[in-house]
């Protein structure tokens, strides 16, 4: 028995609209009417155009760049909706922003995914609905449910239909000492050796290669990572990768395309040879559009999640 919402309504803002109208058409139906506009002094202004009492929410918002106009829609769309009488609110972040920063690494440093996750709770947020958080103890920040589906599935089963199980000519490197797990859960889904990139960051944005753990000569790399903001992380560990481990070539994939700065010119110019994104933030709207970055839709995923939970039905399956 379904007890919590009267029919599921779906809305955006204006991060990811694409993402949302696609999710939404395989859900069924159509995006719930919503104006998101801003104040003369850029001020977030949302106005619902539909009745939502009773009905089972989900608010579709990457709180992707601008990020703080982002994060401040979706806060402002679940308090209009809970002042609404909705039945229940879903927040789904396809991306959630502000999660690098989930500790104190040095003193005086704050911890903004906790601030975040408090401040979607205390807007009136039933449960959350995101991929690949950046560290996945942020889901203990949270005092509602959060699902956080995984985006490797989604590569391995492409990669799967590309090169098929098993194949020796290929080898999956982890980027960093914290991508391992991730990368060894993905490389037992190809049926592939695993190696890791060891690397020493001195700043933010900024790394310097150290070492390759494993044998990479004369073999095809697949990089997997979380994210590629400024891709210099990326870039690097693919230079070193040909330069030093003697690979053959270095394909990447990533669940999330921030893309920020000069981080396609980078990509570009470097030894990766196609980068393989999910497209939960769109690609910069300001840069041309590059040859060797491609996009793999999370639509199916987020849409079978929506409708599972709404139908009150495990969605563990999602997971692998």
């Amino acid at each position: 028995m379904i007890s919590h919402g009267k029919e599921i309504k779906v809305f955006s803002g204006n991060s990811n609209p694409t993402l949302a109208t696609a999710i939404c058409q395989l859900v069924g139906g159509k995006l719930g009417g919503v104006k998101a506009t801003q104040f003369a002094d850029g001020e977030c202004s949302i106005s619902l155009e539909e009745p939502v009492r009773g009905a089972d929410v989900f608010v579709v918002q990457s709180t992707c760049k601008p990020v703080n106009d982002s994060l401040m829609e979706l806060l402002v769309m679940i308090d209009a909706m809970r002042r609404a009488s909705a039945g229940r609110i879903t927040a789904v972040m396809p991306y959630f922003g502000y999660a690098r920063q989930d500790r104190k690494a040095k003193a005086r440093d704050p911890i903004s995914a906790k601030l975040v996750a408090n401040l979607i709770t205390c807007a009136g947020a039933d449960r959350v609905l995101t991929m690949d958080l950046h560290a996945a103890q942020i889901q203990g920040f949270f005092d509602i449910p959060v699902d956080n589906l995984m985006g490797a599935p989604i590569f391995a089963k492409h990669y799967i239909e590309q090169i098929g199980q098993g194949n020796e000519e290929y080898m999956v490197v982890s980027p960093d000492v914290g991508s391992v797990a991730r990368a060894r859960s993905f490389a037992l889904k190809l049926g592939l050796n695993m190696a890791i990139v060891d690397k020493r960051r001195e700043r933010a944005n900024q790394s310097e290669v150290m070492n390759i753990i494993g044998d990479v000569k004369g073999k095809k790399v697949i990089l997997l990572d979380d994210m590629v903001d400024t891709a210099g992380s990326l870039c690097g560990a693919a230079k070193a990768l040909i330069e030093i481990g003697g690979a053959k070539s270095v394909i990447a994939c990533a669940s999330h395309g921030v893309l920020s700065g000069p981080a396609i010119d980078r990509i570009n110019d470097s030894y990766i040879s196609e980068l393989l994104l999910l497209d939960t933030i769109p690609y910069p709207a300001d840069q041309e559009v590059s040859r060797k970055i491609k996009y793999l839709s999370v639509a199916p995923i987020f849409a079978d999640a929506i409708r599972r939970i709404y139908e009150e039905v495990s969605i563990s399956s999602l997971f692998d």
